[in-house]
Formats: C-alpha cells, sequence, structure tokens
C-alpha cells in the first residue's frame, strides 16, 4: 500500500524540488523532466522529451563512439558525475552555471536502462563572484590611496602628507569643501596608522543639539538629565586606544571646545553629571568645511583650541582644482553603480566625459557620484551620452555646449602621459618615475610594457600619434 501511495505522489515531489532533473534512456533521449528544469531550461516539457540529451549543449558531457557507430555520453562508460560544474544553454540562446549530479539506473537484472541527472542554478552565485572579483580589482587599483581615487600631483601630495601623520600621534585637522572626501581621508590615516586595530570612532559635531553633544561625546551617569536612566560611556571612552574622528568641528558649540581642550591637554574625560575624570588614550581627528580663522574672528572658535587640533592640517582639493582625477573617478562610480545596477551600459561616451570635465563641480566627488547614480537611472541605451547626465552640467557655461570639441580622457591614456612625464623628470630613472608616481618599481615596469614604452635615447611608444609626439618624450 505504501508503495502504491508512492507512486502516485511521485510527480508530485519532483516536481516540488527547486533543482532540474531529467531522466534519459538509454539511447540518451529524454524521457522525464520535472518542472524545475523547464523554468531553468526554458524550454516546455513537450519540447524536451523524445529529443537528445545534447539539447542542452551541456559543455562537460563527453561522447564515446562504439563499435555500433552510435553516439554514447561517457557517463554509460561507468563514470558517475558529481557536483560538476558546468554550463547549459537555455532555449533562448542565453547561458545557465549549473552543478550538475548524474548516475546510470540499472534494472532488477542490474542491466542499464537509462540515466538520471539533476541540474541547480548557480548563475546569481556565479554573477556575485564575478562582483567581487571586480571590486577586488578596484581596491588593488593603484591609481588611489585606500579607497581615495587620485593619480594626479596634488593628490599625491596629499596621500605622502597622509602616510605621515598616520605614523604620528599628533591631531591631525582635515580641511577642504563639502564633498572632498574629508571622512575617506580620516579613515584612510585610521586605516594606516599603528592605531588600525583600535576603534576608529565618528561624531558629526553639527548632528547634536549642545546638550545631547557632550553626552554623546563624554556620556552619562544615571539621572545626570530627565530621560538618563542609566549610565552610558560616550564615544570618546569608545574609541580608547583608537582614533576619534570629530566631522564638522567648526560647529562644536563654545561650553564644548572648553571640555575639548582639557581632552587633548590632560587626557582625562568627565561624564555629564560626574566630576570623576576618566583617562582615555585617544588621537583626534578632525575636519571642517569652514573658516576657522573667521569663525575665531568672530569669538565663534576659541583659538586656543585651534591651536591643539591644527597640528597636522591636511587640505583636501576642490575636484575643480585636480581635473586630472575625473576620469579616474568617473570610471570608478561608473563600473560600482554598473555592477550594483546590473544594467547593460559597457561605457562613457567621450562627449559625456568632456561634459564631466567642463564642469566645475561644486558639490566635488559626492556630486560626480550622484551625477552617475542620475545616469544610470535616465540611461536606457548602451552608453552613457551628454542627455543622460544631470540637467545643470549641460547648462552650466558656455564651455558645455561643445562638448565634442574636447578631447577625450581614460584611465589608460592618464596612465601612460603621467608615466612619460615621470620617466623625462627622472631622466629614465625606473625607481625614480615610480617614486614620483607613488606607486612601486614593478608597477613602473609593467605599465612600461603595457603602453609599449622603452626608453633608449627616447621614450618610444608603438602607437605613438602627433599629440604623443607633443608631449616631449625625449630622455636625454
Amino acid at each position: 500500500m505504501i508503495e502504491r501511495e508512492l507512486d502516485r505522489y511521485w510527480k508530485t515531489v519532483v516536481n516540488t524540488i527547486r533543482d532540474g532533473l531529467m531522466i534519459v534512456d538509454e539511447r540518451g533521449v529524454i524521457v522525464s523532466v520535472n518542472d524545475a528544469l523547464e523554468r531553468i531550461t526554458g524550454y516546455a516539457r513537450g519540447e524536451l522529451i523524445g529529443r537528445d540529451c545534447t539539447v542542452l549543449n551541456c559543455d562537460i558531457c563527453e561522447k564515446v563512439r562504439i563499435s555500433g557507430g552510435e553516439k554514447w555520453c561517457s557517463l554509460f562508460m561507468g563514470r558517475q558525475v558529481t557536483a560538476r560544474r558546468c554550463v547549459i544553454v537555455r532555449k533562448d540562446g542565453s547561458q545557465v552555471h549549473a552543478l550538475k549530479n548524474a548516475c546510470i539506473l540499472n534494472d532488477d537484472n542490474g542491466e542499464m536502462i537509462g540515466a538520471v541527472e539533476t541540474i541547480t542554478d548557480i548563475t546569481e552565485l556565479i554573477e556575485k563572484d564575478n562582483q567581487i572579483a571586480a571590486y577586488e580589482r578596484q581596491l588593488r587599483s593603484d591609481d588611489g590611496f585606500c579607497g581615495i581615487i587620485g593619480a594626479g600631483p596634488a593628490m599625491r601630495r596629499v596621500f605622502d602628507l597622509m602616510t605621515n601623520a598616520a605614523q604620528s600621534d599628533a591631531p591631525v585637522i582635515i580641511l577642504g569643501e563639502s564633498g572632498t572626501g574629508k571622512e575617506l581621508a580620516a579613515q584612510a590615516i585610521h586605516q594606516i596608522g599603528a592605531r588600525s586595530g583600535k576603534p576608529f570612532v565618528k561624531v558629526n559635531c553639527a548632528a547634536f543639539t549642545e546638550s545631547l553633544l557632550e553626552s554623546e561625546l563624554f556620556g552619562h551617569v544615571k539621572g545626570a538629565y530627565t530621560g538618563a536612566y542609566r549610565s552610558r560611556a560616550g564615544r570618546f571612552e569608545n574609541a580608547h586606544g583608537g582614533n576619534i574622528f570629530l566631522d564638522e568641528i567648526g560647529d562644536l558649540p563654545l561650553s564644548t571646545q572648553v571640555k575639548l581642550l582639557r581632552v587633548l591637554e590632560e587626557k582625562v574625560i568627565e561624564r555629564v553629571g560626574d566630576a570623576s575624570p576618566i583617562s582615555v588614550d585617544v588621537r583626534i581627528i578632525s575636519a571642517t568645511n569652514r573658516n576657522l580663522s573667521e569663525l575665531i574672528s568672530r569669538g565663534a572658535f576659541r583659538q586656543d583650541l585651534f591651536f591643539r587640533i591644527n597640528v597636522i592640517p591636511i587640505q583636501l582639493p576642490a575636484l575643480r582644482e585636480r581635473k586630472e582625477d575625473i576620469p579616474l573617478l568617473a570610471e570608478a562610480f561608473f563600473q560600482k553603480i554598473r555592477l550594483k545596477s546590473r544594467k547593460a551600459i559597457s561605457a562613457i561616451g567621450n562627449d559625456a566625459m568632456a561634459c564631466l570635465m567642463q564642469y566645475d563641480w561644486p558639490g566635488n566627488v559626492r556630486e560626480l557620484k550622484s551625477a552617475f547614480e542620475y545616469a544610470f537611472v535616465t540611461c536606457q541605451e548602451t552608453m552613457i551620452r551628454p542627455h543622460h547626465l544631470p540637467p545643470n552640467l549641460l547648462t552650466a557655461g558656455p564651455a558645455a555646449a561643445k562638448p565634442s570639441a574636447t578631447r577625450a580622457f581614460n584611465r589608460e591614456e592618464i596612465q601612460r602621459i603621467e608615466l612619460i612625464e615621470a620617466l623625462e623628470e627622472a631622466d629614465g630613472n625606473q625607481s625614480k618615475a615610480a617614486e614620483r608616481l607613488g606607486i612601486t618599481r614593478v608597477t613602473v615596469w609593467n605599465r612600461m610594457r603595457r603602453f609599449g614604452i622603452h626608453y633608449k635615447k627616447k621614450i618610444e611608444t608603438t602607437d605613438a600619434t602627433e599629440a604623443d609626439l607633443d608631449e616631449g618624450c625625449c630622455v636625454k
């Protein structure tokens, strides 16, 4: 009775399975499939049954020829297939990455009567692996510093200063317009410094009221104010041993500035509602887009605090001051958003890149990223063109009306030109050129080989154009 019941519900069981299932006879002809196989392959059951299993074009299927002249799958020679990665072709021609399991079926007399195969669709996993690999390649890129993208001389000077600042425990202040990447710079200093294994705590000084800010920074004891139902450690205690990043420090209230000055001078804090000093070992990294000298003259910022936090000032250039980095940033944002959106957009058009180069970017790198997020929403083509960019980029100035007249820039071209210039300045010395570019000598050698640059009496490129010759390729 149980066996008959199982037979009755067998189709229900196999059609519940999410993996594709296919049974073939001894000739490799499909005799049964489940619903999942129809979904994975795009073929209807009637289109598969009665056809040779080669209809799926599996890339690991092996055929052997026997004396009778018929083609047989190597599976029928006794080779079992277990969790083999393969690619099959759907009815619409698209590919499906899958894991295949297969074994032969024998009757009661031990005679082979066919085989059964299961197919697990792993296409999404493969796509995620590819995305991770793309992100890893981007992280390994030598056109940046700890996630901050830039290869021009202005940013290389900033990277050098950040590297030196990371080796010190002195307070650092990062200055720059909104959107220039001050928080990224602070994270980079923490990441490469001696305190990298300790906490990195961020506080936006403009995000809290005066009373809440003191509690956030220094903590409070139970009953210190209405709503303080329990004692709580502040951000400075949480950052003990590491770095604390005080963003928008120019918005710090004067009363809090006094307490912060004591932390810098004595390395102690007091929780709100308690007079007991608590020692803290914290390195302060601050940032602001405001003019602190002007705030001091108006009495809104303490001069003595300014002198204590301004030990190592790092000025981040505005994007309009380092336009040579725009193609690198544009490509990085393009690749990240393309991977995230999965839209079939393959490139940035030269005319669109020209528009990006001509715009002044008052919102800096943050605005550039937003421009690409906008473009990926509006673009329904395979290439981003000027009309896909935010309208203000096209109407910002008279130069934007002639985008096609500007030479197109890309990462490869910038790297090649900078390498030629560095080798000229270093008289062909690859180690000195690497030092000027902020990269390793091996990277210089690899780029010379990739771009076909040779140092003899002059630098010659395998596909030099007239414009290239004007760059001054000769090394004397």
